[in-house]
């Protein structure tokens, strides 16, 4: 059994097992399976259930189902503060430590944000560069065009993997290189963990049109309206949160501008393209073990694939190979 080496003995081996895939592609279902099976406890990967009352629309695992299953870094922040990625990465990093010393759980990273997996899958070294609102302020007043022939300017580099149009990560590449004198390039780079990552993905190709329209109605049924209009009336049109999927289109029908129909189109097609970026990203993460998620036999199969994963972990451990050369880490 599987269960079985997380015993407190000369046999333990720390790891990680990592469920990724596109968003509404059923994650959380099956990760609360796994950790209850396990003794696993989810941290979760997604960049928006880190804030408090954001709960329907970024599809939060409900509190019935933390209850279940013990839940962490879900719900850590108020939707006024900001979250860095290397905020992120420390707070993983410490709980997968904390559990790994315990030796009698198992952490299951859960979620759809790449940048977060790659955090903690990766050991990403990220400049620790607070916010600077000022800089970013007078940068976007210049405009997305010229904000990048700045950065082409002081970090080709970083502009070779920045696409001209993404305004988010050209902000942060100059932000760092105003704020430390020195290029985001220049400090980046990757501090792999010494556990083993087991990774786990969901797709369901054609099927996740049908998903993603179903989990918006259910959304919507579920108050998604009534949400989005309270955290308009208490922290103001502005925030920026209320400018993210799902919520934009709401606050665009709250505001008068499109009807709800309109808006739950918007949010099934703009979900869609989020989802398919998704994809692209995860699919090329190697050591990925692919699974389709409308398969009825889905968690037998994923359990089969996590024993036989065990074993092999167990198997090299007696042949003395290190733990970093398995599985996601090879």
């Amino acid at each position: 059994m599987l269960t079985n080496s997380l015993a407190k003995n000369s046999s333990y081996v720390p790891f990680l097992i990592i469920v990724v895939g596109p968003t509404a592609a059923g994650k959380s279902g099956l990760a609360l399976q796994l950790a209850e099976r396990l003794n696993g406890v989810i941290l979760g990967a997604d960049s928006r259930q880190i804030y408090r009352e954001f709960d329907i629309g970024t599809a939060k695992p409900s509190l019935a189902e933390q209850q279940r299953v013990p839940h962490y870094l879900v719900d850590i922040c108020k939707p006024t503060e900001t979250l860095t990625v290397a905020d992120y990465q420390a707070k993983a990093q410490a709980l997968i430590q904390q559990i790994h010393v315990g030796q009698i759980q198992v952490p299951l990273l859960v979620g759809g944000t790449g940048l977060y997996v790659n955090a903690i899958a990766k050991g990403l070294i990220i400049p620790r560069v607070a916010p600077q609102p000022t800089l970013r302020q007078q940068l976007t007043n210049l405009g997305q065009p010229q904000c990048y022939a700045f950065l082409q300017q002081v970090d080709p580099a970083a502009a070779q993997r920045i696409h001209p149009n993404d305004a988010v990560r050209t902000l942060r590449a100059l932000e760092v290189y105003y704020a430390t004198g020195r290029s985001i390039s220049a400090q980046q780079g990757e501090n792999p963990p010494t556990y083993p990552l087991i990774y786990i993905g969901l797709d369901c190709g054609e099927h996740l049109r049908q998903r993603i329209t179903k989990r918006t109605r259910h959304m919507i049924d579920a108050g998604f309206v009534v949400e989005v209009e309270y955290l308009i009336n208490r922290y103001g049109m502005d925030l920026p949160l209320l400018d993210t999927l799902g919520y934009a289109e709401i606050k665009r029908h709250l505001n008068g501008e499109i009807t709800l129909d309109e808006a739950i189109i918007l949010i099934i097609r703009h979900t869609q393209q989020f989802a398919k970026r998704q994809r692209t990203w995860f699919r090329k993460v190697n050591g990925v073990e692919w699974f389709d998620s409308n398969d009825s036999e889905l968690f037998a199969k994923v359990w089969d694939y996590l024993v036989a994963q065990g074993l092999k972990r167990e198997q090299n451990r007696l042949l003395g190979v290190p733990p970093s050369s398995l599985s996601g880490n090879s």
